[in-house]
């Protein structure tokens, strides 16, 4: 693997240059490309979402996706976030979408933005803002007027902001796309013809605008002229139809970095190859000249943002994590293909491209450009088999399912199957326990009863409108006369909300939850009494639906009510209700410093149903992101200085019975030196005591290079011969504030596994870890070459050897706390 790193290094330098150079300007397009300015390019571009990060978090995060090897920023925008109510605009914050441009584009990088409305993206509601809801004869996404009066008056206000504020390539501004509508043709057959009518509606709305740049819809293979149809999904090279006109240039709005996940789900893992497999494919396969990762830092759904059922953590999985860290090898190994594709990037775009054919399961696509420039992609589908390949009168060995590219059509200088940047671990290390029953105050929810509620009717209401999503919770209460003796009755409450409470006379009697695909339903004991009877019962929303059509018509909340005993059933679903939005807390505001006052709180004694929960806590020191650490709660919403952090379901485990998320991020920018203030609902019997601040950080690396086991080979004089090539270096490079502490493992030699699980082969040299160690320890980066001479000779001549090193990064206060005997948990998030 060494023969690469000259390629890489030197095509690095290249792609930063050109980087450097994008600015605003003329953006047009054709069918091989976007052209800015006069210049094709092959641009690969990342999703990262203003609200789903902080703005002290933008620079960091722009700086590392330019550092990765991309030239475009992505993002989508947020209507009910921007648009709470109608006519009132809130861009301050993290909805500061012109500061978040304006941050990209004094980074040197370009902007695509989805402006939607509609934009789906596991957000509540999809972005739409649920007063839609209240505008009479409203039919969301179709040829609908009061709808699309709204959606062009959002629309236009957005494009007017960014003109004002030059922020257009046209203007000499970043934004380079704009997307209108999103994935609707998976909706569109469901409005019959007013489908394709609003399709060209919006199409032609947009680009009335004049945005001077132009527009996609993404899963749209009918998006009418000029607006470019885009693909979105896991292999486009493979399932993209291609532009529906030779004139529109190939776009791959949404490749998906890891996936979506919900409460019970486990997380979904896309490796680094099968990324950039899919991206160089999709160059090949389809004209590919624009290529968006989805996401490159997901970030956090923060307050109650995230859409039903998601959890807070959003594409942790992507090349920087949710708290923004470089996730190795997905990071590196991306950079190195983008610094690969845009060596010969002029070639691919201008040249002449022949198609050959070198096996059953192997291709090679090259290009050939006007002055003798040569380009070349050599294709392995075979998902099984190393394949050696004969190319140019050299011989190449593919991985299975693998691309190598040759920008010279000689020397590979990525192969997509071939991960020769570090692997890195990730680790939590606890900094504060809230263990002490003294610092906790608690005060309960107070359970409402139906002559308690202000808003009364002989139905069950639906949630959403009874509760315009002001709060996640509605109280349906009623009272009823029970003339017999006490006896076990059954209460059955179907729901279509997420989850439910019931209280039977202010004792709590039974909940039930459902899941992305099945709703609740509750069927519990209770004993009722002679006489009065009250039945409170709390429906609980996380999150709305973000998708699907007539979405305006989605029912929440509770269906019907009824009680079972010996003689009868009782249905209660009409019947004389009151209701009660919210929780007397949220009203009251008690998560805040002026708010907490307005309750008693009561010293900590055990865990209750239903009940909130206060004490204060000092910062941890450093810069390193910050997580509560909430698996000892149950479910409900946490506070920090009156900062929603978001919803948490600890106790909806995956079926290996795990919480899908234990660790909820806090934003430094949430926190003070001293005194914060943290408040958590919980409707469970959640216990606070176990509770734990912590900080995150790498605090493992790892390098695996292989001498070039296959080397490439030259046909001469009608034998092989074996060209020279560059001794492969593992790199091992700590973050910027620690040093490398220890080296765990290290083998010359023939290790087994790779970086994720690994031991010593039957070759393997004894003095590695030594070598190595003197190499490495104590500093913050190292290469050690994979030679014989730097191990003191060959363990065991005649077979390629292969170097994998594993080392601890600590900071200067770790290892002071090791010193003390403190070691920090090394527990894998």
């Amino acid at each position: 693997m060494g023969w690469s790193v000259h390629w890489v290094g030197l095509v690095i330098i290249m792609a930063t240059a050109s980087v450097a150079a994008g600015r605003g300007g003329s953006v047009t397009y054709d069918g091989r490309s976007l052209i800015i300015n006069g210049k094709r390019s092959i641009l690969f571009s990342g999703s990262i979402h203003y609200p789903r990060s902080t703005p002290d978090m933008w620079p960091s995060l722009i700086s590392k996706a330019k550092g990765g090897g991309l030239q475009v920023i992505q993002t989508y925008v947020f209507w009910n976030l921007h648009e709470p109510q109608p006519g009132l605009y809130d861009f301050s914050g993290r909805k500061d979408i012109v500061g978040f441009i304006k941050e990209i584009q004094a980074q040197g990088l370009y902007v695509s933005l989805r402006i939607g409305p509609f934009i789906e993206s596991e957000w509540t509601y999809g972005g739409l803002p649920v007063w839609l809801l209240d505008v009479p004869g409203i039919i969301y996404r179709t040829d609908n007027e009061p709808f699309k009066l709204r959606m062009q008056n959002f629309t236009a206000k957005i494009v007017n902001m960014m003109k004002s504020e030059g922020l257009y390539a046209s203007q000499g501004g970043p934004i380079i796309l704009s997307q209108i509508e999103n994935e609707y043709q998976t909706v569109e057959a469901a409005f019959h013809e007013q489908g394709a009518t609003y399709v060209r509606w919006a199409a032609q709305m947009a680009v009335g605008l004049q945005t001077g740049v132009p527009w996609v819809m993404c899963k749209q293979d009918d998006a009418p002229d000029p607006v470019i149809n885009a693909c979105n999904g896991l292999r486009c090279g493979e399932t993209f139809a291609g532009p529906n006109s030779p004139n529109k240039p190939s776009l791959w709005t949404e490749n998906w970095t890891s996936n979506l996940q919900t409460y019970g789900d486990n997380p979904v893992i896309r490796s680094a190859e099968d990324i950039a497999y899919h991206a160089a494919l999709f160059i090949l396969t389809k004209n590919g000249s624009f290529i968006n990762y989805y996401m490159y830092h997901g970030g956090t759904n923060f307050g109650r943002t995230a859409a039903a059922y998601m959890i807070t953590s959003y594409y942790d999985q992507a090349p920087l994590d949710e708290y923004g860290l470089i996730r190795q090898p997905k990071w590196g190994h991306l950079k190195e293909l983008h610094a690969a594709v845009n060596s010969c990037s002029d070639t691919i775009l201008s040249g002449t491209q022949t198609n050959l054919s070198l096996g059953q399961s192997q291709e090679a696509y090259v290009y050939q450009g006007k002055a003798g420039e040569c380009a070349a992609f050599l294709v392995n589908t075979d998902k099984r088999k190393t394949i050696a390949m004969e190319f140019r009168n050299s011989s190449y060995q593919l991985p299975p399912k693998s691309i190598s590219i040759l920008p010279d059509c000689k020397t590979v200088a990525f192969n997509t199957a071939k991960v020769n940047t570090q692997f890195n671990t990730r680790s939590i290390i606890p900094r504060s326990r809230f263990g002490s029953a003294e610092s906790w105050e608690m005060f309960s929810e107070p359970i409402p009863q139906y002559d308690e509620t202000s808003i009364k009717a002989n139905i069950l209401l639906e949630q959403t409108n009874a509760t315009k999503d002001v709060s996640d919770y509605l109280w349906y209460t009623f009272s009823f006369q029970r003339n017999s003796s006490n006896s076990k009755s059954t209460l059955s409450v179907p729901s279509l909300g997420h989850a439910l409470h019931a209280y039977v006379n202010g004792v709590f009697v039974g909940s039930a939850h459902g899941s992305r695909t099945r709703t609740p339903s509750l069927l519990t004991q209770i004993q009722l009494n002679t006489g009065i009877n009250k039945i409170s019962l709390l429906s609980v929303m996380v999150g709305l639906k973000d998708s699907g059509a007539y979405l305006e018509h989605v029912y929440t909340g509770i269906r019907s009510v009824s009680i079972q005993d010996k003689q009868q059933t009782v249905n209660y679903t009409n019947y004389p209700l009151g209701y009660q939005v919210g929780l007397l807390g949220e009203k009251l505001q008690v998560y805040t410093s002026q708010g907490w006052s307005k309750v008693k709180w009561n010293k900590y004694n055990s865990s209750k149903q239903l009940t909130w929960y206060k004490t204060t806590f000092d910062a941890p020191g450093g810069s390193e992101p910050v997580t509560l650490n909430l698996g000892s709660m149950g479910k409900g919403e946490a506070w920090i200085n009156a900062q929603s952090i978001g919803r948490y379901w600890v106790s909806f485990h995956t079926p290996a019975g795990k919480p899908s998320q234990s660790s909820y991020h806090v934003p430094r920018s949430f926190l003070k030196p001293t005194g914060n203030l943290l408040v958590l609902l919980d409707e469970e019997y959640g216990n606070p005591l176990g509770i734990t601040l912590d900080t995150v950080s790498v605090t493992k690396v790892c390098s695996h290079v292989s001498d070039s086991s296959h080397p490439i080979t030259s046909l001469k004089g009608g034998k092989k011969v074996a060209e020279k090539h560059e001794e492969a270096k593992a790199h091992l490079r700590c973050p910027s504030n620690k040093i490398i502490s220890r080296i765990s493992f290290a083998s010359f030699g023939t290790p087994s596994g790779n970086c994720e699980k690994y031991s010593a082969g039957s070759c393997h040299s004894s003095n590695s870890k030594a070598i190595v160690e003197r190499a490495c320890v104590g500093k913050g980066e190292c290469m050690v070459a994979l030679s014989y001479t730097k191990f003191q000779g060959d363990p065991c001549p005649g077979i390629p050897k292969d170097l994998l090193i594993e080392a601890q990064c600590h900071s200067h206060e770790e290892l002071s706390f090791n010193f003390r005997g403190r070691e920090p948990s090394n527990l894998l998030l």
